[in-house]
C-alpha cells in the first residue's frame, strides 16, 4: 500500500490535483483555507479584501506578536463591511475549487482555519471526512481529530482543551494517529520563521505514549524545528507544508 499524506495546503488547488497520484489513497490534514500568505502577502482572502499593503501590515503586527494591535487594525479595516458573508463567499469560492482537486479516495480531516459547516456540501463521492473517527485503510487503522486548540490568533476552528481531548480518546487502539496539530513536544511545535511556539496537544501525547501507534501524523507549524521524532515505538512526522512545497509525504507498507 501507498498513501500520500498532505496538510496546510492553503489554498494551492494546482499541486493538491497531483498529490494523489501513484498512490492508493490521499489523506488530508487540513487547512484548506488561505486567509493570509505569510510568504507571499498578495495571496489569500485578506489581500483581496483589503490590499497587499495593509497584508504587509498585519503580518508585521503578528509576527511581532502585538496581537492587541492586530486585531485593532482588522476592527477598523472590516469596518462597514458584513465580515461573515465576506468571508463566506471567499472561502467557498477556495473550497469549490480545493474539493474538486481531491482524487477519490481521499480521507480528510479539519486544520484550525478550515469552516466544518462548508465542508458537506462540497466533498464529493470518493472524499471521507473524519473528525475523532477511525477508518481502515489496507489492513491499518487510522484515527483522525480535526481542528486546533485556543490562540491568541483566533482562527476558526479552535476548540477547548476538554472537547480536543475527548475527540482523541474516542478514537482508541489506532496504528496510524492522524491529527492537524502536532503533541505537546516543544521542538515539534516551534516554528523557526515565525519565531514562536504553536500550539500542541497534550492529550495527543498523552495517547502517543499511551496507545502507541506506529505512527503520529500532522502538520501545522509550517517551519518546524524538528520534522520527526520517535516517541517510544512511535514515528511522528510533520508532513510538511504543502502550500510551499506542493509535495506531498509518503508512507507504504
Amino acid at each position: 500500500m501507498r498513501v500520500h499524506v498532505v496538510s496546510d495546503v492553503h489554498g494551492n488547488a494546482t499541486d493538491l490535483a497531483k498529490a494523489g497520484d501513484g498512490a492508493d489513497a490521499l489523506l488530508c490534514l487540513g487547512d484548506l483555507v488561505l486567509f493570509l500568505d505569510y510568504a507571499d502577502h498578495a495571496r489569500g482572502i485578506f489581500p483581496d479584501l483589503f490590499g497587499v499593503e495593509n497584508a504587509d501590515r498585519i503580518v508585521a503586527l503578528r509576527t511581532a506578536r502585538r496581537f492587541e494591535e492586530a486585531r485593532a487594525l482588522s476592527s477598523r479595516l472590516w469596518s462597514g463591511i458584513d465580515r461573515r458573508a465576506a468571508t463566506e463567499e471567499a472561502v467557498r469560492r477556495q473550497y469549490a475549487e480545493l474539493f474538486a482537486a481531491f482524487p477519490s479516495p481521499t480521507y480528510a480531516t479539519y486544520g484550525n482555519v478550515d469552516v466544518p459547516p462548508l465542508w458537506p456540501e462540497y466533498a464529493r463521492p470518493g472524499t471521507t471526512v473524519l473528525d475523532g473517527e477511525t477508518c481502515d485503510i489496507g489492513g491499518l487503522r487510522f484515527g483522525f481529530v480535526g481542528g486546533g486548540l485556543p490562540t491568541p490568533m483566533r482562527t476558526p476552528y479552535e476548540i477547548d482543551e476538554e472537547t480536543y481531548a475527548a475527540k482523541v480518546a474516542a478514537l482508541g487502539q489506532v496504528d496510524v494517529l492522524c491529527s492537524h496539530i502536532p503533541p505537546e513536544v516543544p521542538e515539534l511545535c516551534y516554528d523557526t520563521v515565525a519565531r514562536r511556539f504553536e500550539r500542541g496537544s497534550a492529550a495527543l501525547l498523552e495517547a502517543v505514549r499511551e496507545v502507541r501507534p506506529r505512527y503520529h501524523l500532522f502538520g501545522h507549524v509550517h517551519q518546524p524545528l524538528t520534522r520527526r521524532m520517535r516517541i517510544g515505538r512511535t514515528e511522528c512526522v510533520n508532513v510538511g507544508h504543502f502550500n510551499a512545497t506542493g509535495t506531498p509525504w509518503v508512507l507504504t507498507w
